[in-house]
């Protein structure tokens, strides 16, 4: 009896133990998974780009994690959270981090903040436990927001070129975005200073993250890569094919990653209030806006081409999971389910008006994937927010929101016994989508303008794409010892040219 009692307290010994360190595990547990999310892109980008360039997008997913973690390190941290104890002061360890900058002067108070100044390289007041944690899971996200640019323009452009985009994208835009949505900045304020709805919401940071890289990809893309060609007279007539994958098992592995990493992409944040989030409802959401994203273009591709095409489901997986991630715990499942079905369908037809009617070479998937995700997802909470989640959410209606008891972030269909906050919260969200898409966009085409004038007027035509990729120089007398040595017969060769061959040979 004696043996039996100790075996079964040792069980439940570990259960306490476990609880116990939970609280400080969990975290690390939360980020590493999200480290899968850009693992999971770059496998979707490399299925789908040329050949030829996907040596190159390998290389670009390894540099974003380099380039993501020292930019965040040495400068974007403290643009992003060096006011946050302003904000957050009641998150131990973070209330000496309260220096914002306002372009609108102190006369606006300090709810307009736009830019952090302290917590460099963490250090000084960002040397704490809670900081540490804090730069460790928003570390994905940066690296995150430096892969969509380096994807899109790694090989078809002089390398120095996608690195400055990948710095200026983790270690300056994409930490600006941060301090106006997770920061205290002027985003998240917007409840409080303008009175719509409870600011800006971005669950998991879908516009925070895809809509800034996105934003700079796509003014990449625009100025530095030549228009696709148009489609030859006798071709316009014929259906257009789907977008080539020359390795679809990247493509589906990729998918997965993305659905694994997106249950850790947020729940690492030290800055969310748990109790109020409904946490397995926000699992539940992304997990059944990147299914139904998958399932729909499988479909049409299935009906359209006589075959699902995996490419295009991966794409819409990632699309619906990132759409998902911008709801997270905010919506009914139902309503998740229904806006990945909607991204799902459009991510068709986004790659086909973006690559065939713009005919921007967008073959890694900047506009169909992260803008579209984006784009959706922060639209879609505003109309589809029930008030569960969220009470208190940006410090707007903490206890009581219009008058009801524990109301948090409200659209347009509220749940049963809650308030309408219409258009309210809509108007937030689309200040926020224009503010993370169009200030991005313009100051990375301020940097990239000038590049293209410059490569043009020093690059020879076809220069460009010769330096994409190496080259490997095989001798013609290899090619034929090894074509006879597998069993096949090389190509004939002139009389003239074989006996000159014969008579090099020692």
């Amino acid at each position: 009896m004696v043996v039996v009692s100790q075996a079964a307290a040792l069980p439940t010994a570990a259960l306490g133990l476990f609880q116990e360190a939970a609280p400080d595990l969990w975290p690390l547990v939360a980020a590493g998974l999200a480290w899968l999310i850009p693992a999971g892109l770059t496998l979707i980008a490399a299925a789908g780009v040329p050949e030829e360039r996907a040596w190159q997008t390998a290389l670009a997913g390894v540099a974003a994690a380099g380039i993501g973690t020292v930019a965040f390190f040495l400068t974007g941290f403290g643009l992003a959270f060096g006011g946050i104890g302003l904000a957050r002061g009641d998150v131990a360890g973070l209330d000496g981090l309260i220096w914002e900058w306002s372009l609108l002067g102190g006369d606006w108070g300090p709810t307009w903040g736009m830019m952090g100044l302290r917590g460099w390289a963490l250090g000084g007041p960002a040397a704490t436990t809670a900081a540490y944690a804090l730069f460790a899971a928003y570390l994905p996200w940066a690296a995150t927001a430096a892969l969509v640019p380096l994807l899109a323009l790694r090989g078809r452009t002089p390398a120095l070129v996608p690195l400055l985009a990948g710095l200026l994208a983790s270690g300056v835009l994409f930490p600006l975005g941060m301090n106006w949505v997770w920061g205290g900045g002027w985003l998240a304020n917007l409840g409080i200073n303008l009175g719509v709805g409870h600011g800006l919401v971005d669950f998991a940071g879908a516009g925070t993250v895809f809509l800034v890289g996105g934003a700079v990809a796509l003014a990449g893309l625009l100025a530095l890569v030549p228009r696709k060609p148009r489609r030859a007279a006798h071709e316009r007539d014929l259906p257009v094919p789907l977008p080539r994958s020359h390795m679809p098992l990247l493509a589906a592995a990729g998918a997965l990653f993305i659905l694994a990493g997106a249950m850790g992409w947020a729940w690492a944040s030290p800055l969310l209030i748990l109790d109020s989030m409904w946490p397995m409802r926000g699992a539940v959401t992304v997990m059944l806006a990147a299914a139904a994203g998958a399932l729909v273009p499988m479909a049409y591709t299935w009906f359209a081409a006589g075959r699902g095409d995996p490419l295009m489901a991966a794409k819409g997986l990632a699309a619906g999971a990132i759409a998902g991630m911008a709801l997270g715990p905010f919506v009914q499942p139902g309503a998740a389910l229904a806006v990945g079905a909607l991204v799902g369908l459009l991510v068709p037809l986004a790659t086909y008006v973006v690559n065939e009617v713009l005919r921007v070479a967008d073959d890694t998937h900047v506009t169909s994937i992260y803008l579209l995700g984006a784009m959706a997802g922060i639209i879609a909470l505003g109309i589809l927010a029930d008030g569960l989640a969220g009470d208190g959410w940006n410090q707007v209606g903490v206890g009581s929101y219009l008058g009801v008891a524990g109301q948090g972030v409200t659209g347009l269909m509220p749940a049963e016994s809650l308030q309408q906050d219409w258009p309210g919260q809509m108007q937030a969200q689309l200040v926020g989508l224009a503010a993370l898409f169009l200030v991005p966009f313009f100051v990375a085409s301020l940097f990239f303008v000038p590049v293209a004038v410059v490569l043009r007027g020093v690059q020879r035509p076809g220069e460009e794409e010769a330096a994409a990729s190496p080259v490997i120089v095989v001798p013609a007398t290899l090619v034929a010892e090894h074509a006879v040595e597998v069993g096949r017969r090389p190509d004939p060769q002139p009389t003239g040219e074989l006996e000159a061959m014969e008579a090099e040979r020692p």
